[in-house]
């Protein structure tokens, strides 16, 4: 028998394909007494679990033959009439999909061709990288910081390029934790007007601001504006729980229709029972639960900010998030975050050293800290040890 070679058997686009950075760092912090600050994970004392329970027995024993069956690729019809109602769109402008994971995939699939210049936030989203790597795109970059990206360096690039695509997260962006002010996105939104830009909004962490009201999106103020041109990503893994993969893409009714034919050929529906599940999880204490989850994060996030206020050395600079799941942490010039990790480990602490969130490279001398699932004397204890491996990194230097 003829032993195979399966690396001569891939096509040219598997080799474009790289195992995710964060989900292989997650198998080092599984080991006993690690306190890990790398996974973007919800909290999992948050999950509904007692009320998911008691809603699928319902659903199996009321409608247990839809939610068993094959059902439309658009997604569950009251879960999309749900999703439009939050929106303020018609449910006919609404695909449900497998995670958001999948709705970058299907952009990927929809909107690339080899060479074709796409622009990113850097850092960026290190999902978003990994799907759209594999469809050949030549990435075009502007930095981002704690007030979203940089509009000089974002309108240089334009002059230049015309992208298939901007692709960003203006609230609570990961890896950065950056939250762009309303001015700036009006001024990002008339950009994209005047060039005919496609933007793509993804906004996971929508509902996770911590103070008193969230800014509008940027789809919500190009539908007043009457523009077409951005597609929004939503969903319901940070507000209710991720192992659902329950997610959206929302916009123009001729983008959906292409992205809802791309997903009939890649799994034909999201899980109905799934779908169902949280359409039913909507319905009950929904708001209250929001309020739950925004309280209990910004209670991390100021505890690890003031943990590392009291441990981090001199010259090293790090966000205030007004929302969201992260802070991301610059060392001085010349360290690497690399490094850090392997001293951090030795100290069973872990984060996400910077350099996969960028697309062309670069940031080795970042970091991302999540404070989501740890409580507060967690957080504390994970800063004093990333501290001290800082501190011993730093008398190397």
């Amino acid at each position: 028998m003829r032993t195979l070679d399966w690396s001569t058997l891939f096509g040219e686009r598997a080799g474009r394909i790289q195992a995710s950075t964060i989900r292989e760092l997650l198998k080092l912090t599984q080991r006993p007494g690690v306190i890990s600050f790398a996974g973007g994970l919800p909290a999992p004392d948050l999950f509904p679990k007692d009320l998911a329970a008691e809603k699928v027995a319902a659903i199996l024993r009321e409608k247990g033959e839809v939610a068993l069956q094959y059902g439309p690729t658009e997604g569950y019809l009251p879960l999309r009439a749900w999703v439009a109602d939050w929106l303020g769109l018609n449910p006919e402008e609404v695909l449900i999909t497998t995670g958001s994971q999948q709705a970058l995939d299907l952009l990927g699939k929809v909107f690339l061709d080899e060479g074709s210049p796409l622009l990113l936030e850097a850092p960026s989203y290190m999902g978003a990288i990994q799907a759209f790597r594999p469809y050949g795109p030549r990435f075009l970059t502007a930095p981002t910081g704690e007030e979203g990206p940089d509009l000089e360096a974002l309108e240089e690039v334009l002059k230049r390029e015309r992208p298939r695509f901007l692709y960003l997260i203006p609230s609570f962006q990961n890896p950065s934790g950056g939250l762009m002010p309303l001015p700036a996105r009006q001024r990002l939104l008339a950009m994209a007007m005047e060039r005919g830009l496609v933007v793509v909004e993804d906004d996971a962490y929508r509902e996770l601001y911590f103070g008193e009201s969230r800014l509008p999106s940027l789809f919500e103020l190009a539908r007043q504006a009457g523009y077409p041109g951005v597609i929004y990503l939503g969903s319901f893994s940070k507000i209710l729980a991720p192992g659902l993969r329950v997610a959206f893409a929302a916009g123009n009714l001729e983008a959906i229709r292409k992205l809802t034919q791309a997903k009939q050929g890649s799994d034909l529906h999201t899980p109905v029972l799934n779908q169902m599940l949280v359409h039913a999880l909507v319905q009950e204490g929904f708001s209250e639960r929001l309020a739950l989850i925004r309280r209990t994060y910004r209670e991390k996030a100021l505890a690890m900010l003031s943990a590392l206020d009291r441990e981090m050395p001199e010259g090293v600079r790090y966000t205030r998030p007004q929302g969201g799941m992260f802070v991301w942490m610059t060392l001085p010039e010349g360290l690497s975050a690399e490094r850090l990790f392997q001293r951090a480990i030795e100290e069973n602490v872990a984060f996400v050293p910077g350099g996969p969130f960028f697309a062309n490279g670069g940031g080795e001398n970042t970091l991302r800290l999540s404070y989501a699932t740890m409580d507060r004397a967690r957080i504390e204890e994970g800063v004093r040890r990333l501290g001290r491996a800082l501190k011993g990194l730093l008398a190397l230097a």
